[in-house]
């Protein structure tokens, strides 16, 4: 009977041997599966007196091949390269957007300089006019659809946000389950631990991790979940959940809240890292923002520049050039959870000033606090509110009283694109003419000669500005002096003004150069432009606001800024792309680490397949062989 009970547990480990081995093979390509093995022990012996004979084996458990070290790296892999591959999809619709040097903002900004210059050759024939209004509209539009697009992927990245969380709180709640359902069927079970729920959870998990940086905390046979900085989303079998919430100071972007006690409370969003989440939250934050801000700085930068050499110019009728295009102005926005009754105004006090940057403007109680967001430079704090003087080219005015903890939101150039249009529609408003003319009569004995003379800016009020002014020469050629005569306004003396060749003459709001070498009664004239119909000399001037370094503190030009946009990007997509490649690289790594020691190997599972098959046949002939024996033995009673 010994022998019998030996073979029937050998039949038996063998048995549950070629089962778990049939279902390794059965699931070898279904994802979170963990091989199995069976846990085999020798079953006690028993004393004859001449020893102990063994009384066959026992199958403990049926374990399955699980690494918490090499899990958790998979998981973090897996994490890091979800954040860099949905950072750099989303930053690559930028990048295609603006890179493209066919279509798109950069040959319709550079259409329209050309149309402007194209133009002075001709200034007053009506169909070289009407192409630059044109180009302007079409100006116009192209900033306003780069400004869309851009939009756009702003409310996609919020919807992508929402369906991210959904997916986060299914896990989650999934997770919570599953650890209830483990716990009752270790409970009902003898403690023996169900393999397959348990690599349902680290499924879970795994999905998980791909949408969220995760913590995982085991706990016995249960597992502790944590976000952010220490946010548990699941513990034991209980699941809290994320939910997405307006920003407080900008609705239009969603905002990722954890719900504790039935109220959500935002997360910082560097507070979440890893995962598709996070690199939506990163895209946001550190391409798209930037961008929008950067675009609609060159619109607000070409306008005011084009505006007003377009205000120092004189038009087809002999006006004073009017504005050719609009811009989107500031927006300051109150967090929602304000308590006090403040409002701010931003203006643009000085373009060329401005940064790409938002501001935060923040009250405590006492003072007021001005913040970069894009530094997180302090630039004032006071308790007084920032003064008239201008801060990055801004300046702020408050109405009404803030309570402790307001802050606000301060956007300079967010809606500059959006807000860029053309404000004239008439050809004849294009100033591609200047207001003033000089002359050098022939009867001068001298070698003075007279430039044609800017008006300088900002657009002179002075009534003076076109009214004529003589320069009379009293002197010798090489140290003389002059005299001016006329209405004139302007720096005194007005009479025996030394005379530099070249220098700067200005008065009534223009500026002339003299060179050469006049002699004593020599005379020039300032004096309006009572033909300007064919005079281009602002047209000229508008045509050169491309090149100028008008931006960033006089650094950068328009055409530069757009540049050093497209070059941003395009740098920031080759970063993504390639840190992106090196994470997949670091995720196959450890994936095969992990399936080294968890994976099911077919070459393996064959052989052992082969090896319980030996193995029950043998203990089947042992079974044989006893009952050879019982027939021998009742055969001799």
């Amino acid at each position: 009977m010994s022998i019998l009970n030996v073979g029937q547990t050998a039949l038996t480990a063998a048995q549950l041997g070629l089962s778990t081995t049939s279902n390794n093979i059965a699931n070898a390509s279904t994802p979170g599966y963990y091989r199995e093995e069976i846990v085999q022990t020798e079953a006690g012996g028993q004393n004859t007196g001449s020893g102990f004979v063994g009384a066959g084996t026992t199958v403990q458990t049926i374990q399955r091949l699980y690494n918490s070290f090499l899990a958790t790296q998979q998981n973090n892999s897996q994490s890091s390269y979800s954040s860099l591959n949905t950072n750099y999809s989303q930053i690559s619709q930028i990048n295609n957007m603006f890179a493209n040097s066919t279509t798109g903002l950069s040959p319709t900004m550079q259409g329209f300089f050309d149309s402007v210059h194209t133009a002075t050759s001709n200034p007053s024939a009506a169909s070289s006019r009407q192409t630059v209004l044109t180009s302007a509209q079409s100006l116009a539009s192209e900033f306003q659809s780069s400004s869309a697009q851009l939009s756009q992927m702003g409310d996609g990245v919020n919807s992508q946000i929402t369906s991210t969380v959904q997916s986060i709180n299914n896990y989650v709640t999934q997770i919570a389950g599953l650890n209830q359902s483990i716990l009752t069927s270790e409970a009902t079970n003898l403690g023996q631990t169900p393999n397959a729920l348990l690599d349902q959870r680290d499924q879970a998990v795994s999905n998980l991790s791909q949408q969220i940086g995760v913590t995982v905390v085991p706990q016995g046979n249960q597992y502790n979940v944590f976000i952010g900085t220490g946010q548990p989303v699941v513990v034991g079998s209980n699941a809290y959940q994320l939910t997405t919430i307006p920003s407080p100071t900008n609705v239009s972007q969603t905002e990722i809240g954890y719900v504790n006690g039935g109220v959500p409370n935002q997360l910082p969003e560097n507070s979440l890292t890893g995962g598709s989440l996070s690199g939506l939250l990163q895209f946001r934050s550190q391409s798209l923002i930037p961008a929008q801000n950067a675009l609609g700085q060159m619109a607000i930068g070409l306008a005011s520049a084009v505006n007003a050499q377009q205000q120092l110019g004189q038009d087809q009728n002999g006006l004073p050039g009017v504005s050719m295009f609009t811009a989107g102005t500031p927006t300051s926005t109150s967090n929602t959870n304000n308590l006090g009754t403040a409002v701010i105004t931003t203006t643009i006090s000085n373009v060329n000033a401005l940064t790409t940057s938002n501001y935060t403007i923040k009250y405590d109680g006492v003072k007021y606090s001005l913040i970069r967001q894009s530094d997180n430079t302090l630039l004032y704090n006071s308790a007084v509110f920032p003064p008239a003087a201008a801060i990055d080219g801004l300046k702020f005015t408050i109405a009404g009283a803030p309570a402790a903890t307001d802050n606000f939101l301060i956007q300079p150039t967010a809606s500059g694109a959006s807000g860029f249009g053309v404000a004239i529609s008439n050809t004849a408003q294009i100033a591609m003419a200047a207001p003033i003319v000089t002359n050098a009569p022939g009867a001068n004995k001298g070698t003075g000669l007279i430039s044609a003379g800017v008006v300088n800016a900002p657009p002179p009020t002075d009534p003076n500005l076109t009214q004529p002014v003589t320069i009379t020469f009293n002197g010798p050629p090489t140290a003389g002096t002059f005299n001016v005569t006329g209405t004139i306004s302007g720096a005194p003396p007005t009479v025996n003004v030394p005379y530099v060749a070249g220098g700067n003459i200005t008065y009534n709001g223009w500026t002339v150069q003299i060179t050469g070498k006049p002699v004593a009664g020599d005379v020039f004239t300032i004096g309006p432009n009572v033909n300007g119909a064919g005079d281009s000399r602002n047209g000229l001037l508008i045509a050169g606001i491309q090149s100028v370094k008008s931006l960033d503190n006089s650094t950068t030009s328009i055409q530069g800024a757009y540049s050093q946009l497209v070059s941003t990007v395009g740098n920031q997509t080759a970063n993504l792309l390639a840190t992106s490649k090196a994470a997949n690289v670091e995720l196959t790594n450890a994936t095969n680490a992990q399936q080294a020691v968890s994976g099911v190997n077919l070459d393996e599972e064959a052989s052992n397949l082969l090896k319980y098959q030996q193995a029950y046949q043998a203990a089947g002939k042992v079974m044989q062989t006893v009952s050879t024996l019982f027939t021998s033995l009742l055969s001799e009673l």
